[in-house]
C-alpha cells in the first residue's frame, strides 16, 4: 500500500512529492492532465519574496474601483459569474480588518522569509540548481508621476527580506532602448528570484520523484470518507493530502470542509526570445499590472485577476490587452503570440491552506496559494513533511488551517 498519495501534480503537488519520497516514503501522485496546464506551469516564474502583505487589505478595496477591467484595470469581475465572486468578495472584506491583516501579514512574512532558500534546497536536491536565479526583479513606470507615486508606496510598504536598490545602469540602457524611452522610472529588487523555465521544473520534479521510487498517475481522483479515514478508490493509501489547486475545494467538501476556495484567473501571451536581453530579470511595468519574465526559449507577459469559475470560457479581450500592452510600450516581442489562461486557487485572506484535518485522521492539505504557488512550493513541501512526520514544522502551521472558515462561517 502506498504511503502517501497526494491529489494533484502542480508545483505543491510534486514538491511534497519529491521531499517525502527522498524521506523515504512510498508516495503515489494523481493528476488527470498530462498537458501541465495548470496555473503552476503558466505563471511568471517570479520567486515573489516582496509581496508580505496580503491582497485581503482595506488598501486593495480602496484601489478596487480604478483598477477594474472596463476602466483599463487588471481585475475582472464578470457580471456572469457574480455568484462566485459575490461571496467570496464579503468574505474577503471580512479577512481586510487590521487585526486580520497583521495576523497574515506575520504568517506570510514566515513562509516567505524562507522561500529562496527553500528553493536552494529543493532545485539542489533535485539536481537542477541552475534553474533558479537570485538576480531579483525590476519594478519599472512609464511617467514621472506614478514613478514617483510607486516609489513611495514600496518603500513604505514591508518587502520581508527583500531590499530596494538603483537599477544597474547596463540594465536600464538595455529597458530604455527596447521601450524606446518609454520607461520614466524604475527600481531594482534584491533578495527576490525566478526559474528559468517552468517546464524544465516539472521535468526535473517528475523524474526525481521516479528517481525516488515515486509513481505519477493519469486519473482523477474521487475522494470520500470511510470509517473516520480519506479513500480514493482504487488507490489505497495509508495517508491522503489533497493539493489540487482549484480542485481542491470539491476534494475538501467530500470530507467535510467547506473551503471558500475561488478561482482566480489569468492570462498570459507568449513570443520568441530572439530579441530580449536574456540577462534581464522579470520586469514588472506596474502602470499596467503586467510582469513580462524572459525565459529560457520564450518571453511571457501575464496579468488580469478574473474572479469566478474555473470551467468559464475565456475571454479573448484580455489576451489582445495584453497585445496591445506589449506594442505601446515597444517592447521585441512580436506576433504569432502564443495564448494561455489559468486559474489560481485563492481563499478569502489570501493566505494558503496547509494543515491536517481535524475532521478526518488521515487527510493532510496544501493548496490555496493564489500568486504565490511558486514562490511558496519547497516551504510548504518541508511543512507538510514534518506533519506527516508528526514532528515540530519549520514554519507554525497554525494560521494556514482550514478550520480558520469553519470558526467565520457567519461572516
Amino acid at each position: 500500500m502506498t504511503d502517501v498519495l497526494i491529489v494533484g501534480g502542480g508545483v505543491i503537488g510534486l514538491a511534497a512529492a519529491v521531499t517525502l519520497a527522498q524521506q523515504g516514503r512510498s508516495v503515489k501522485v494523481l493528476e488527470p492532465s498530462p498537458m501541465r496546464n495548470a496555473a503552476s506551469w503558466g505563471n511568471a516564474g517570479h520567486i515573489a519574496v516582496e509581496q508580505v502583505a496580503p491582497l485581503a487589505s482595506a488598501a486593495t478595496f480602496r484601489a478596487f474601483p480604478r483598477r477594474l477591467f472596463f476602466r483599463g484595470g487588471a481585475l475582472s469581475l464578470p457580471p456572469s459569474m457574480v455568484r462566485e465572486w459575490l461571496p467570496f468578495g464579503v468574505r474577503m472584506l471580512a479577512a481586510s480588518t487590521p487585526g486580520r491583516f497583521k495576523v497574515g501579514r506575520d504568517a506570510l512574512a514566515a513562509l516567505l522569509g524562507d522561500a529562496v532558500p527553500g528553493w536552494r534546497r529543493l532545485s539542489d536536491a533535485v539536481g537542477r540548481p541552475d534553474l533558479l536565479r537570485c538576480d531579483g526583479h525590476i519594478v519599472a513606470w512609464e511617467t514621472a508621476a506614478s514613478g514617483a507615486a510607486g516609489r513611495a508606496a514600496w518603500e513604505a510598504a514591508d518587502i520581508g527580506t527583500a531590499r530596494i536598490e538603483p537599477v544597474a545602469g547596463g540594465d536600464l540602457r538595455d529597458i530604455d532602448a527596447m521601450t524606446k524611452g518609454r520607461v520614466a522610472d524604475a527600481i531594482q529588487f534584491r533578495g527576490s528570484g525566478q526559474i528559468t523555465d517552468l517546464s524544465q521544473l516539472a521535468d526535473a520534479l517528475e523524474a526525481a520523484l521516479t528517481a525516488a521510487g515515486g509513481t505519477i498517475v493519469r486519473a482523477q481522483a474521487f475522494l470520500r470518507v470511510e470509517n473516520g479515514r480519506a479513500v480514493v478508490d482504487a488507490h489505497p493509501a495509508d495517508l491522503v493530502l489533497v493539493s489540487a489547486g482549484t480542485g481542491s475545494r470539491r476534494l475538501m467538501a467530500a470530507a467535510g470542509h467547506a473551503v471558500p476556495l475561488i478561482a482566480e484567473r489569468g492570462y498570459h501571451i507568449r513570443a520568441s526570445a530572439d530579441r530580449w536581453p536574456s540577462h534581464l530579470p522579470p520586469i514588472v511595468f506596474e502602470d499596467r499590472s503586467m510582469i513580462v519574465t524572459g525565459y529560457a526559449d520564450c518571453v511571457q507577459a501575464a496579468s488580469f485577476v478574473e474572479f469566478g469559475r474555473v470551467d468559464a470560457p475565456p475571454d479573448p479581450r484580455k489576451w489582445r490587452r495584453l497585445e496591445a500592452h506589449v506594442a505601446a510600450l515597444g517592447l521585441p516581442l512580436a506576433a504569432p503570440f502564443a495564448r494561455w489562461l489559468g486559474a489560481r486557487p485563492t481563499l478569502p485572506d489570501y493566505l494558503p491552506a496547509i494543515g491536517r484535518s481535524r475532521r478526518v485522521q488521515n487527510l493532510f492539505y496544501a493548496f490555496g496559494h493564489q500568486h504565490l504557488g511558486l514562490t511558496l512550493a519547497p516551504v510548504t513541501a518541508e511543512i507538510v513533511a514534518a506533519l506527516i512526520r508528526g514532528a515540530a514544522t519549520p514554519i507554525d502551521a497554525t494560521p494556514f488551517a482550514v478550520e480558520r472558515f469553519e470558526r467565520t462561517r457567519t461572516i
